[in-house]
């Protein structure tokens, strides 16, 4: 994706337009590396976003909002302390390069006018958002404090004056003249590709928007300065110049590719994109709806992510762990289900005392168990007498004895531990919220498999997150959990009797619900429930996955169960080939 320097600038247009003159309302930080600013101008209220996140570094405006946290950062509070109340004076972009600057007006302690200076520096891991004193540059704070044995080259401290970021030896595309384009094209590496030689010489360029020109021009990405002619070079130039041209206008053009069954955005840009053909193109009217639409998704997946590691690595060596220890179980159980010849050693041995030499390894004796009595081979140690070899035996007939109706209680429970932490990883997979993470954290926390304090339960029974939602071809509601709180909550609460019930069989997966609302339900739409069940299960990558159906009064939870764990009867089973194509053409209800 290209957050570059002709976004920034885009975006810097746009919120020039709708926010200088604004007032600040309110000031949040909602995340370590993010803050969230409500301006109030012309009537309007705006949501003004700022992210120093490695992953998504960003600013534009939203209209999306997060929950706070119970107490506001350091960083927040000095926020609001220097910026509530105050105007916005101004904001500009610091050459075509990725920092946006905020002037805003404001009154300090001493009821004095004072005027502070907002940067944005969107840059990948070394992004920042830095409050700094407008005419000296000096640096009140930021959201990321950068210490000397973090970077020699630049700090970002408080009392310390703050520095531009460095250029690197790219020069800005919009002072260009054709004669220093080409003087830097010359002097370039021959085996430069055309399209790395702009974003390597030119500031606020993306190797996106650098292929996009070379597309423009005609020319082959991937041919290097050595090999083009002059014509070719003049080309380049004229597509270069009529791009920066647009930019200087602001011209701007919003648009976002999306993949083949339209289910994700694989590029975006303020500039057409038309090295992507005409198809699944989505055009916005904003910078910033453009923005909102694909960092909201993308930040929420990638926070799950980080938030999520921990948990999942804590369960699959839970997992681990509990498979080994099951392995060990049947292995027992086959051995304990051998028993009957240990008690057979022991009665012999214990007939022939008179007959057994001390000191033999092994002696054969008459098996009176045997129709024919053949003689039966019987171990012995060296070590041991005679009485003691038959008592060693007699032990460990009983021993074997109590263990088998003990492996037989304790097998099932651990093939249902399994199970539960099974569903465990299949919810965090499918974990789409911070809430619905948080959720199976609690639960965690609560059947002892992590460590932590438990939150308070809050009153209002509306506190689970919301399973997902679809509408079959044929207008019935399909719902299907993506943890456990959800699962139970679908199946013992908000599901009917006479609904249809969905699970794939004998792994783990989602609960899935078919509202019935008194009709009789088409195959068609048991179809679709059944492509969502198994592609929201284990079997999400396989194909001929089991599915079964029955209704809802046949499913039951036993006592003790844990979370999403259920029983159910009189089932029947569909084959399905479930894929992500597929689940995109149900239509899905957006909460």
């Amino acid at each position: 994706m290209a957050f570059d320097g002709i976004v920034t600038k885009a975006v810097v247009k746009e919120l020039k337009e709708k926010l200088v003159g604004g007032r600040v309302d309110k000031v949040y930080q909602q995340e370590k590396d993010e803050i969230l600013i409500h301006i109030h101008n012309k009537g309007i209220n705006y949501r003004l976003i700022m992210s120093a996140s490695s992953n998504n570094p960003r600013v534009y405006l939203t209209d999306y909002s997060k929950k706070n946290p119970p107490e506001p950062p350091m960083f927040c509070m000095l926020l609001r302390k220097h910026l509530i109340g105050g105007i916005i004076l101004n904001i500009e972009q610091f050459s075509l390069d990725r920092v946006a600057f905020i002037d805003i007006s404001a009154i300090d302690e001493l009821g004095q006018p004072t005027e502070k200076r907002i940067i944005i520096e969107i840059m990948g891991k070394h992004s920042n958002i830095v409050l700094a004193d407008k005419s000296s540059l000096k640096i009140i704070d930021s959201v990321k404090r950068v210490y000397e044995d973090m970077s020699r080259v630049r700090q970002i401290l408080p009392g310390m004056v703050y520095e531009y970021p460095p250029l690197q030896d790219k020069v800005n595309p919009l002072d260009i003249t054709k004669e220093v384009f080409f003087d830097i094209m010359n002097s370039s590496d021959k085996n430069l590709p055309c399209f790395k030689f702009l974003y390597f010489s030119y500031l606020g360029l993306s190797p996106l928007i650098s292929r996009e020109i070379c597309f423009d021009a005609n020319l082959d990405i991937d041919r290097n300065l050595g090999s083009m002619y002059e014509k070719d070079k003049n080309t380049l130039y004229l597509s270069f110049n009529k791009f920066m041209n647009q930019i200087s206008k602001e011209e701007f053009t919003p648009i976002s590719v999306l993949n083949n069954n339209k289910a994700e955005i694989v590029a975006f840009h303020a500039m057409d994109l038309n090295q992507f053909g005409v198809e699944n193109k989505l055009s916005f009217d904003s910078i910033s709806k453009l923005l909102d639409n694909f960092y909201r998704r993308k930040d929420i997946i990638d926070r799950i992510s980080q938030k999520s590691q921990s948990i999942r690595k804590s369960i699959q060596v839970k997992l681990d762990r509990t498979l080994n220890k099951l392995g060990k179980q049947k292995e027992e159980l086959l051995e304990s289900q051998d028993r009957e010849r240990y008690k057979i050693y022991a009665d012999l041995l214990s007939a022939n005392l008179h007959v057994v030499p001390r000191g033999a390894n092994n002696i054969e004796l008459e098996n009176f168990y045997d129709e024919n009595m053949n003689k039966l081979n019987v171990p012995l140690d060296i070590k041991l007498s005679p009485v003691a070899n038959a008592q060693k035996y007699y032990k460990k007939y009983s021993k074997l004895k109590n263990a088998h109706q003990l492996l037989l209680e304790q097998i099932p429970e651990t093939e249902d531990e399994v199970s539960y932490l099974e569903n465990v990883l299949m919810s965090i997979e499918n974990s789409t919220e911070i809430e619905e993470l948080d959720e199976i954290k609690e639960e965690l926390i609560s059947e002892g498999y992590i460590k932590g304090s438990l939150k308070k339960k809050k009153k209002k029974e509306d506190s689970v997150s919301k399973p997902l939602h679809y509408i079959s071809k044929d207008g019935f509601n399909i719902y299907v959990g993506k943890n456990n709180k959800q699962n139970d909550y679908l199946t013992l609460r908000l599901s009917h009797k006479d609904d249809l019930w969905l699970h794939v069989q004998n792994m783990p997966g989602s609960h899935v619900i078919i509202g019935k609302e008194g009709k009789a339900i088409p195959d068609s739409t048991l179809e679709e429930a059944a492509i969502l069940t198994a592609y929201y299960s284990k079997g999400k990558n396989s194909n001929h996955v089991p599915v079964d159906y029955t209704e809802r009064k046949n499913v039951k939870k036993p006592k003790n169960a844990k979370a999403g764990m259920v029983i159910y009867e009189n089932f029947k089973t569909m084959i399905i080939n479930p894929s992500r194509e597929l689940v995109d053409n149900i239509k899905k209800v957006e909460s």
